[in-house]
């Protein structure tokens, strides 16, 4: 029995005809401008990426502004990247039953609103409250224009076309770093969140123009009918778990070593397993996870973001604090990333369409996990371009897994289930940015207290990530390609 086949089977057990009905009502069946519809999901990427890059360079100033540690400085990316992900599956689900572009509308609404409470920001908590409701706003952007994408291209164009998608995250990284200490250095930090507003307008205008409904209209009584219990259970757990890894700023305790929180997470994980199993409308489909090059896919993506997420987070500081770097140079060799990122990014989607699916993958775990070996041996009083060399090399093999990874996921996934399961593979992949930025502020602020010297407390950080980066090398290796 294949991955769809065996889909096929739980689908059927999870979700009953009727349903299934419903949720391929109003499939497409006239034939789209493909190119303007790529164009038209580029721009909402470009947004999001735009505001994450101008963060990252800004971070350490804000840090400045607020003297705040290292670990409150992970729990103010953690308020952008814990709604971000625990919004994904609902956006993915709500997708499939409200329409697509609707929900893009939606999102990007709020993200504005988001922006402009971070505009005007005084306090940490103002600031907290705006980039959570940035990070809500941008949830459904991954698993929206995958499932578009997914759902509208066949099959032997989907790798290019997610390959062209994934290249607007390093493209706009290109511009966003430099942009970002620019403003940084001439208005203060504040200023960012001024181009995320003229941003946003900008993706809503091409979001309503260009991206098709792909539904004729709402569902009757979808919302009723939507695991709203789910959610919840999901949504606590995923807190839990974040709030266990890093308690001190919120409990007081050191992490990983308040039980309490542990106990809600295993008990929020284990009602929400057993919730989904009986719902008919779930919002996660168990069955997902009996296709094994989804799984895996899920897997090694979001190993993929921890090492992402702990390095944009460790490098900005890093620059910051041992080279005493001022924003705008912190941005240049951060653009340096972002351009070797973007020059691999099309060339692994098309390698997934013509060569294999599992190479590119490997190959770009292994050097990711080589250069985080390499930061952890550099020097004090080494050269700033050794430093630039590490992020060239960590953007080119970075670039290289992204769209891989987007194709091995949902190639198995029908497309009345594109929606739901680009949510889950999303929330999965993104979780690791939960993972990554909160274990490294946890484990830089250990390091710091412990160590007399600066650059040895980053050493043990970027070592923590090259072991963290060996999971992802051993999902990997059970990559199938078409021809096996």
């Amino acid at each position: 029995m294949n991955d769809r086949q065996a889909f096929s089977t739980a689908q059927r057990r999870l979700w009953p005809r009727s349903a299934l009905a419903a949720a391929t009502a109003g499939a497409p069946v006239a034939p789209w401008d493909t190119r303007a519809i790529l164009i038209g999901l580029m721009v909402p990427m470009g947004m999001t990426v735009l505001n994450l890059s101008m963060f990252g360079v800004a971070l350490p100033f804000i840090r400045d502004s607020f003297r705040a540690e290292a670990d409150i400085m992970a729990w103010l990316v953690t308020a952008y990247t814990l709604p971000f992900v625990l919004f994904m599956p609902l956006y993915g689900r709500l997708g499939d039953g409200l329409g697509k572009r609707r929900l893009f509308s939606i999102g990007i609404i709020l993200f504005f609103a988001g922006a402009c409470i971070c505009l005007l920001a005084q306090s940490m908590g103002q600031l907290i409250l705006g980039r959570m409701l940035q990070g809500i706003g941008t949830a459904g952007v991954n698993p929206l224009c995958i499932a578009i994408i997914s759902e509208l291209f066949p099959d032997t164009e989907r790798g290019r076309a997610l390959g062209t998608w994934s290249s607007t995250g390093p493209a706009t990284s290109m511009i966003a770093p430099f942009l970002g200490g620019f403003l940084v250095d001439q208005w203060g930090w504040h200023s960012i969140f001024l181009a995320g507003l003229i941003a946003s307008l900008a993706a809503l205008y091409v979001v309503r123009g260009r991206v098709p409904k792909l539904a004729p209209a709402p569902q009757p009584g979808f919302l009723r009918r939507f695991d709203w219990t789910g959610m919840a259970l999901l949504s606590g757990a995923i807190v839990g778990l974040v709030g266990y890894l890093s308690s001190r700023s919120l409990t007081g305790v050191e992490p990983l070593r308040d039980w309490r929180l542990a106990g809600v997470t295993l008990l929020l994980t284990v009602a929400f397993l057993l919730w989904e199993r009986r719902s008919a409308y779930p919002l996660v489909p168990l069955g997902l996870f009996r296709l094994g090059q989804f799984s895996r896919a899920s897997l090694a993506a979001g190993v993929r973001m921890v090492l992402m997420s702990t390095e944009s987070f460790l490098i900005p500081l890093y620059l910051a604090d041992v080279y005493d770097l001022n924003a705008a140079t912190v941005g240049l060799l951060l653009t340096l990333q972002a351009g070797a990122l973007l020059t691999t990014v099309r060339m692994g989607g098309r390698l997934a369409d013509s060569w294999s699916r599992r190479w590119p993958v490997l190959i770009g775990f292994t050097v990711q996990v080589g250069v985080m070996v390499y930061f952890a041996n550099l020097p004090a009083g080494a050269p700033l371009w050794s430093a630039g060399a590490g992020l060239i090399a960590h953007g080119l093999a970075a670039g290289l897994s992204l769209a891989v990874l987007h194709r091995v996921a949902m190639d198995p996934v029908p497309a009345e289930m594109a929606g739901a399961a680009a949510g889950l593979y999303s929330m999965a992949r993104f979780f690791g940015s939960i993972i990554g930025a909160t274990l490294g502020g946890v484990v830089l602020t250990q390091a710091l207290a412990e160590q007399s010297q600066v650059i040895d407390a980053y050493h043990i950080g970027f070592w923590f990530v090259a072991a963290l980066g060996a999971l992802g090398i051993l999902a990997v290796a059970g990559f199938k390609d078409q021809r096996e």
